[in-house]
Protein backbone atom coordinates (compact mmCIF):
# COMPACT_ATOMS: atom_id res chain seq x y z
CA UNK A 1 0.00 0.00 0.00
CA UNK A 2 2.91 2.52 0.64
CA UNK A 3 4.72 2.10 -2.65
CA UNK A 4 1.11 2.78 -4.32
CA UNK A 5 0.79 5.43 -2.33
CA UNK A 6 4.06 6.87 -3.42
CA UNK A 7 3.58 6.13 -6.88
CA UNK A 8 -0.07 8.41 -7.19
CA UNK A 9 0.92 10.63 -4.74
CA UNK A 10 4.79 11.65 -6.11
CA UNK A 11 5.03 11.55 -9.88
CA UNK A 12 6.08 14.00 -11.52
CA UNK A 13 6.67 13.93 -15.34
CA UNK A 14 8.45 15.98 -17.55
CA UNK A 15 6.68 16.27 -20.94
CA UNK A 16 8.57 19.53 -22.66
CA UNK A 17 10.75 22.36 -22.04
CA UNK A 18 9.95 25.89 -20.68
CA UNK A 19 9.57 27.46 -24.21
CA UNK A 20 6.70 25.69 -26.39
CA UNK A 21 7.19 24.00 -29.29
CA UNK A 22 4.16 25.06 -31.51
CA UNK A 23 3.99 21.80 -33.30
CA UNK A 24 3.90 19.75 -30.26
CA UNK A 25 1.37 22.18 -28.30
CA UNK A 26 -1.21 21.80 -31.65
CA UNK A 27 -0.72 17.79 -31.73
CA UNK A 28 -0.76 17.57 -27.76
CA UNK A 29 -4.28 20.43 -27.59
CA UNK A 30 -5.96 17.70 -29.95
CA UNK A 31 -4.68 14.66 -28.85
CA UNK A 32 -5.75 15.77 -25.57
CA UNK A 33 -9.28 16.92 -26.61
CA UNK A 34 -9.65 13.54 -27.49
CA UNK A 35 -9.94 12.06 -23.64
CA UNK A 36 -12.17 12.33 -20.94
CA UNK A 37 -11.54 15.30 -18.54
CA UNK A 38 -12.00 19.14 -18.13
CA UNK A 39 -9.71 21.38 -20.70
CA UNK A 40 -9.25 24.94 -19.79
CA UNK A 41 -6.36 27.58 -19.59
CA UNK A 42 -5.01 29.65 -16.88
CA UNK A 43 -6.50 32.83 -16.23
CA UNK A 44 -4.53 36.63 -16.30
CA UNK A 45 -5.40 40.05 -15.56
CA UNK A 46 -6.54 42.18 -18.51
CA UNK A 47 -2.77 42.79 -20.17
CA UNK A 48 -2.27 38.65 -19.86
CA UNK A 49 -0.53 38.76 -16.54
CA UNK A 50 -0.77 36.08 -13.93
CA UNK A 51 -2.56 37.55 -11.08
CA UNK A 52 -1.47 35.26 -8.46
CA UNK A 53 1.54 32.82 -8.62
CA UNK A 54 -1.18 30.13 -7.59
CA UNK A 55 -2.34 29.27 -11.19
CA UNK A 56 -6.43 29.85 -11.78
CA UNK A 57 -7.94 28.06 -14.26
CA UNK A 58 -11.15 29.27 -16.40
CA UNK A 59 -13.47 26.20 -14.61
CA UNK A 60 -16.30 26.55 -12.46
CA UNK A 61 -15.12 24.20 -9.11
CA UNK A 62 -18.92 22.87 -9.14
CA UNK A 63 -18.95 21.81 -12.69
CA UNK A 64 -15.56 20.31 -12.16
CA UNK A 65 -16.83 18.17 -8.83
CA UNK A 66 -19.50 16.66 -11.43
CA UNK A 67 -16.81 14.61 -12.90
CA UNK A 68 -13.96 14.64 -10.22
CA UNK A 69 -14.49 14.31 -6.74
CA UNK A 70 -12.17 15.29 -3.45
CA UNK A 71 -9.71 12.98 -2.75
CA UNK A 72 -9.34 11.31 -6.28
CA UNK A 73 -5.40 11.76 -7.93
CA UNK A 74 -5.54 13.72 -11.38
CA UNK A 75 -2.84 14.65 -14.14
CA UNK A 76 -2.72 18.18 -14.61
CA UNK A 77 -0.36 18.96 -17.90
CA UNK A 78 0.27 22.42 -18.17
CA UNK A 79 0.42 22.25 -22.03
CA UNK A 80 3.90 23.23 -22.87
CA UNK A 81 5.54 23.40 -19.28
CA UNK A 82 5.02 20.39 -17.69
CA UNK A 83 2.76 17.38 -16.51
CA UNK A 84 1.58 17.20 -12.50
CA UNK A 85 0.69 14.90 -10.75
CA UNK A 86 -1.77 16.07 -7.63
CA UNK A 87 -4.70 14.90 -5.55
CA UNK A 88 -8.10 17.33 -5.80
CA UNK A 89 -8.70 18.71 -1.96
CA UNK A 90 -10.67 21.67 -0.67
CA UNK A 91 -7.16 23.07 0.59
CA UNK A 92 -3.48 23.51 0.20
CA UNK A 93 -3.11 22.54 3.78
CA UNK A 94 -4.30 18.72 2.63
CA UNK A 95 -0.73 17.63 1.67
CA UNK A 96 2.16 17.68 3.48
CA UNK A 97 4.62 20.94 2.70
CA UNK A 98 5.83 20.96 -1.01
CA UNK A 99 2.98 19.29 -2.08
CA UNK A 100 0.89 19.97 -5.36
CA UNK A 101 -2.60 20.00 -5.13
CA UNK A 102 -5.63 20.76 -7.21
CA UNK A 103 -7.95 22.72 -5.00
CA UNK A 104 -11.94 22.18 -5.76
CA UNK A 105 -13.76 24.48 -3.38
CA UNK A 106 -17.56 24.15 -4.18
CA UNK A 107 -18.80 27.29 -5.06
CA UNK A 108 -15.97 28.61 -6.20
CA UNK A 109 -15.70 30.31 -9.78
CA UNK A 110 -12.65 28.96 -11.20
CA UNK A 111 -10.10 25.53 -9.94
CA UNK A 112 -6.70 26.24 -8.45
CA UNK A 113 -3.10 25.03 -8.96
CA UNK A 114 -1.45 25.33 -5.94
CA UNK A 115 1.84 23.69 -3.78
CA UNK A 116 1.56 23.75 0.08
CA UNK A 117 4.39 26.48 0.80
CA UNK A 118 5.66 27.83 -2.46
CA UNK A 119 5.04 29.70 -5.46
CA UNK A 120 3.84 27.35 -8.36
CA UNK A 121 3.96 29.80 -11.02
CA UNK A 122 7.50 30.15 -10.30
CA UNK A 123 8.78 26.53 -10.39
CA UNK A 124 7.10 25.92 -14.01
CA UNK A 125 8.59 29.24 -15.00
CA UNK A 126 5.36 30.85 -16.54
CA UNK A 127 5.40 34.57 -16.09
CA UNK A 128 2.22 35.81 -18.10
CA UNK A 129 -0.49 33.94 -20.02
CA UNK A 130 -0.54 36.06 -23.30
CA UNK A 131 -0.65 33.16 -25.20
CA UNK A 132 -3.50 30.97 -24.05
CA UNK A 133 -2.01 28.27 -21.72
CA UNK A 134 -4.23 25.09 -21.83
CA UNK A 135 -4.50 23.04 -19.24
CA UNK A 136 -6.14 19.43 -19.15
CA UNK A 137 -7.21 17.26 -16.64
CA UNK A 138 -7.73 13.51 -16.49
CA UNK A 139 -8.23 11.00 -13.84
CA UNK A 140 -5.40 9.04 -12.08
CA UNK A 141 -7.00 7.34 -9.70
CA UNK A 142 -10.42 7.25 -8.00
CA UNK A 143 -10.70 8.35 -4.89
CA UNK A 144 -6.72 7.33 -4.03
CA UNK A 145 -5.80 10.19 -1.90
CA UNK A 146 -8.84 10.02 0.54
CA UNK A 147 -6.60 8.29 2.95
CA UNK A 148 -4.35 11.20 2.91
CA UNK A 149 -6.69 13.54 3.78
CA UNK A 150 -7.86 12.37 6.83
CA UNK A 151 -4.37 11.61 8.18
CA UNK A 152 -3.96 15.55 7.38
CA UNK A 153 -6.54 16.48 8.92
CA UNK A 154 -6.83 14.34 11.71
CA UNK A 155 -3.31 13.27 13.40
CA UNK A 156 -1.41 16.69 13.33
CA UNK A 157 -1.75 17.75 16.95
CA UNK A 158 1.10 18.08 19.63
CA UNK A 159 1.76 20.30 22.08
CA UNK A 160 4.48 21.86 24.41
CA UNK A 161 4.24 19.72 27.40
CA UNK A 162 6.82 16.57 28.18
CA UNK A 163 4.01 14.87 30.08
CA UNK A 164 1.98 14.42 27.26
CA UNK A 165 4.17 12.47 25.73
CA UNK A 166 4.28 9.54 28.66
CA UNK A 167 5.91 6.54 26.15
CA UNK A 168 8.60 8.95 24.55
CA UNK A 169 12.07 9.19 25.58
CA UNK A 170 13.76 12.71 26.48
CA UNK A 171 15.61 12.72 23.10
CA UNK A 172 12.28 12.21 21.15
CA UNK A 173 10.43 14.51 22.80
CA UNK A 174 13.27 17.29 22.26
CA UNK A 175 13.25 15.64 18.64
CA UNK A 176 16.91 14.94 19.11
CA UNK A 177 18.75 12.43 17.32
CA UNK A 178 21.93 10.86 15.69
CA UNK A 179 22.12 10.70 11.70
CA UNK A 180 23.19 7.25 11.48
CA UNK A 181 22.45 6.08 7.63
CA UNK A 182 24.89 4.74 5.54
CA UNK A 183 28.28 6.24 4.96
CA UNK A 184 28.16 9.21 7.47
CA UNK A 185 30.50 8.52 10.59
CA UNK A 186 29.67 8.17 13.58
CA UNK A 187 29.53 11.43 16.10
CA UNK A 188 29.18 13.62 12.38
CA UNK A 189 25.70 14.87 12.33
CA UNK A 190 22.76 15.51 14.58
CA UNK A 191 19.77 17.19 13.99
CA UNK A 192 16.92 18.17 16.72
CA UNK A 193 14.16 20.75 17.26
CA UNK A 194 15.43 24.41 18.01
CA UNK A 195 17.60 24.01 21.02
CA UNK A 196 17.12 27.93 22.08
CA UNK A 197 13.47 28.40 21.06
CA UNK A 198 11.41 28.76 24.05
CA UNK A 199 8.30 28.15 22.21
CA UNK A 200 7.70 24.24 22.02
CA UNK A 201 9.01 23.76 25.44
CA UNK A 202 12.25 21.28 24.13
CA UNK A 203 14.82 23.93 24.10
CA UNK A 204 16.82 23.32 27.21
CA UNK A 205 16.40 19.81 26.23
CA UNK A 206 17.86 19.57 22.61
CA UNK A 207 20.59 22.18 23.96
CA UNK A 208 21.10 20.15 26.92
CA UNK A 209 21.53 17.03 24.44
CA UNK A 210 23.61 18.71 21.62
CA UNK A 211 26.09 19.70 25.06
CA UNK A 212 26.20 15.92 25.71
CA UNK A 213 26.76 14.83 22.51
CA UNK A 214 29.51 17.49 21.88
CA UNK A 215 27.82 19.62 18.67
CA UNK A 216 30.47 21.61 17.37
CA UNK A 217 28.93 23.27 14.84
CA UNK A 218 25.13 24.42 15.22
CA UNK A 219 23.54 25.15 11.49
CA UNK A 220 20.50 27.21 12.12
CA UNK A 221 17.92 27.21 9.19
CA UNK A 222 15.29 29.48 10.93
CA UNK A 223 16.33 32.57 12.37
CA UNK A 224 18.85 35.38 12.05
CA UNK A 225 21.93 35.61 14.21
CA UNK A 226 19.89 39.04 15.51
CA UNK A 227 16.73 37.42 15.89
CA UNK A 228 18.06 34.52 18.04
CA UNK A 229 20.22 36.29 20.49
CA UNK A 230 16.37 37.68 21.50
CA UNK A 231 15.86 34.30 23.00
CA UNK A 232 15.61 34.03 26.85
CA UNK A 233 19.10 33.04 27.82
CA UNK A 234 20.09 32.61 25.19
CA UNK A 235 23.54 33.83 26.11
CA UNK A 236 23.73 31.51 28.75
CA UNK A 237 23.08 28.27 26.56
CA UNK A 238 25.66 26.10 25.31
CA UNK A 239 24.33 26.72 21.95
CA UNK A 240 25.88 30.42 21.93
CA UNK A 241 29.85 29.12 22.74
CA UNK A 242 30.04 27.06 19.54
CA UNK A 243 29.99 27.76 15.70
CA UNK A 244 27.30 28.79 14.55
CA UNK A 245 25.23 30.22 11.44
CA UNK A 246 22.03 31.36 10.95
CA UNK A 247 20.28 31.04 7.26
CA UNK A 248 16.71 32.73 8.41
CA UNK A 249 15.38 30.35 5.48
CA UNK A 250 11.71 29.86 4.05
CA UNK A 251 9.35 27.12 4.41
CA UNK A 252 10.14 27.18 0.73
CA UNK A 253 11.97 23.79 -0.68
CA UNK A 254 11.44 25.11 -4.38
CA UNK A 255 12.80 29.12 -3.67
CA UNK A 256 16.01 30.87 -4.50
CA UNK A 257 16.08 32.06 -0.27
CA UNK A 258 15.87 28.35 0.43
CA UNK A 259 18.44 27.16 -1.92
CA UNK A 260 20.47 29.86 -1.64
CA UNK A 261 20.87 28.92 2.17
CA UNK A 262 21.14 24.97 1.83
CA UNK A 263 24.54 26.03 -0.16
CA UNK A 264 25.32 28.54 2.35
CA UNK A 265 24.78 26.16 5.28
CA UNK A 266 26.88 23.33 3.43
CA UNK A 267 30.03 25.38 2.74
CA UNK A 268 30.00 27.00 6.69
CA UNK A 269 29.90 22.83 7.32
CA UNK A 270 32.92 21.88 4.89
CA UNK A 271 34.72 24.83 7.17
CA UNK A 272 34.13 24.10 10.46
CA UNK A 273 34.48 21.09 12.62
CA UNK A 274 31.75 18.48 13.69
CA UNK A 275 29.77 17.04 15.29
CA UNK A 276 27.12 19.09 13.20
CA UNK A 277 23.70 19.99 14.89
CA UNK A 278 20.94 20.81 12.18
CA UNK A 279 17.68 22.51 13.12
CA UNK A 280 15.10 24.51 12.31
CA UNK A 281 12.04 25.26 14.77
CA UNK A 282 10.26 21.82 15.09
CA UNK A 283 13.35 20.37 13.33
CA UNK A 284 10.01 18.64 10.63
CA UNK A 285 10.41 20.53 7.09
CA UNK A 286 13.43 22.23 6.69
CA UNK A 287 15.22 19.98 8.77
CA UNK A 288 13.64 16.86 7.24
CA UNK A 289 14.54 18.09 3.71
CA UNK A 290 18.04 19.27 4.70
CA UNK A 291 19.08 16.26 6.44
CA UNK A 292 17.72 13.90 3.09
CA UNK A 293 19.69 15.54 0.98
CA UNK A 294 22.99 15.03 3.35
CA UNK A 295 21.37 11.63 3.60
CA UNK A 296 21.03 10.91 0.18
CA UNK A 297 24.41 12.48 -1.09
CA UNK A 298 26.14 10.06 1.49
CA UNK A 299 24.42 7.32 -0.11
CA UNK A 300 21.73 6.19 2.11
CA UNK A 301 18.97 3.89 1.49
CA UNK A 302 15.61 4.70 0.10
CA UNK A 303 13.95 3.15 3.15
CA UNK A 304 16.63 4.69 5.93
CA UNK A 305 16.03 8.54 4.58
CA UNK A 306 12.11 7.42 4.91
CA UNK A 307 12.37 5.90 8.82
CA UNK A 308 14.50 8.79 9.54
CA UNK A 309 12.16 11.55 8.14
CA UNK A 310 9.46 9.89 9.76
CA UNK A 311 10.61 9.42 12.95
CA UNK A 312 10.04 13.19 13.19
CA UNK A 313 6.21 12.71 13.34
CA UNK A 314 5.84 9.71 15.21
CA UNK A 315 7.73 12.27 17.92
CA UNK A 316 5.30 14.85 17.90
CA UNK A 317 1.73 14.34 16.46
CA UNK A 318 -1.64 12.53 17.45
CA UNK A 319 -1.74 13.98 20.90
CA UNK A 320 -5.33 13.31 22.06
CA UNK A 321 -6.76 14.49 25.44
CA UNK A 322 -3.43 15.48 26.77
CA UNK A 323 -1.60 12.23 26.07
CA UNK A 324 -0.10 10.55 22.96
CA UNK A 325 -1.52 8.22 20.98
CA UNK A 326 1.06 6.52 18.29
CA UNK A 327 0.70 6.34 14.89
CA UNK A 328 -0.71 3.98 13.55
CA UNK A 329 1.50 1.88 10.74
CA UNK A 330 -0.45 3.10 7.72
CA UNK A 331 0.14 6.81 8.98
CA UNK A 332 4.25 5.88 9.35
CA UNK A 333 3.90 5.37 5.61
CA UNK A 334 1.98 7.98 4.30
CA UNK A 335 4.99 10.54 5.99
CA UNK A 336 7.68 8.34 5.00
CA UNK A 337 6.29 8.58 1.08
CA UNK A 338 6.49 12.61 1.76
CA UNK A 339 10.32 12.67 2.25
CA UNK A 340 10.80 10.76 -1.61
CA UNK A 341 8.13 13.35 -3.36
CA UNK A 342 9.94 16.11 -1.91
CA UNK A 343 13.34 15.14 -2.86
CA UNK A 344 11.99 14.14 -6.40
CA UNK A 345 10.03 16.97 -7.48
CA UNK A 346 12.62 19.57 -6.45
CA UNK A 347 14.99 17.52 -7.93
CA UNK A 348 12.74 17.75 -11.28
CA UNK A 349 12.59 21.46 -11.23
CA UNK A 350 16.12 21.53 -11.39
CA UNK A 351 16.47 19.18 -14.56
CA UNK A 352 17.00 16.13 -12.81
CA UNK A 353 14.57 13.70 -13.52
CA UNK A 354 13.92 10.82 -10.80
CA UNK A 355 11.36 7.68 -12.80
CA UNK A 356 11.67 5.29 -9.23
CA UNK A 357 12.14 6.70 -6.29
CA UNK A 358 13.10 2.88 -4.50
CA UNK A 359 15.77 2.15 -7.30
CA UNK A 360 16.89 5.69 -7.92
CA UNK A 361 20.98 6.31 -7.27
CA UNK A 362 19.76 8.86 -5.16
CA UNK A 363 23.33 9.87 -4.10
CA UNK A 364 24.54 10.96 -8.19
CA UNK A 365 20.95 12.48 -8.32
CA UNK A 366 22.18 14.64 -5.13
CA UNK A 367 25.46 15.52 -6.49
CA UNK A 368 23.99 17.20 -9.55
CA UNK A 369 21.07 18.75 -7.34
CA UNK A 370 23.91 20.60 -5.37
CA UNK A 371 25.54 21.60 -8.80
CA UNK A 372 22.78 22.83 -9.92
CA UNK A 373 22.45 25.06 -6.91
CA UNK A 374 26.14 26.47 -7.36
CA UNK A 375 28.33 24.08 -5.13
CA UNK A 376 31.21 22.52 -7.06
CA UNK A 377 32.58 19.30 -7.22
CA UNK A 378 35.79 20.24 -4.52
CA UNK A 379 32.98 21.16 -2.35
CA UNK A 380 30.54 18.52 -2.39
CA UNK A 381 33.37 16.54 -1.84
CA UNK A 382 34.88 17.88 1.23
CA UNK A 383 31.29 17.95 2.53
CA UNK A 384 31.16 14.61 1.97
CA UNK A 385 34.63 14.20 4.01
CA UNK A 386 33.67 15.75 6.50
CA UNK A 387 30.57 13.60 7.48
CA UNK A 388 32.51 10.21 6.58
Amino acid sequence: MRHFIAFVFCALFYIACSEPNPAFVAEYTEAAKQESGVHTTILGDSTGRLTSTDLYLDYPANSFLTEFEIGDIVNVAIVGYDTLEMPVVESAYDVPIAGFSLLARGGYEHLILTIHYGELADILKITDVKTPIEVNITLKEKGAYLQGIEIMRNVQYMTAYAESYPNLSIEEFANFREVRTTSIGKNKLYRSSSPIDLSLGRNLYADSLAQEAGVATFINLTDTEDYAQTYKNFENSYYSTQNAIFLSMPVEFFSAPFKEGLVKGFRYMTTHKAPYLVHCTYGMDRTGFTIAVLEALMGATPEEIQTDYAKTFSNYFTVRDGKQVALNEQQVNFYKDVVLRNLRAVYHAEGINILDTDNADWATATEQYLQKLGMTAEEISALKEKLK
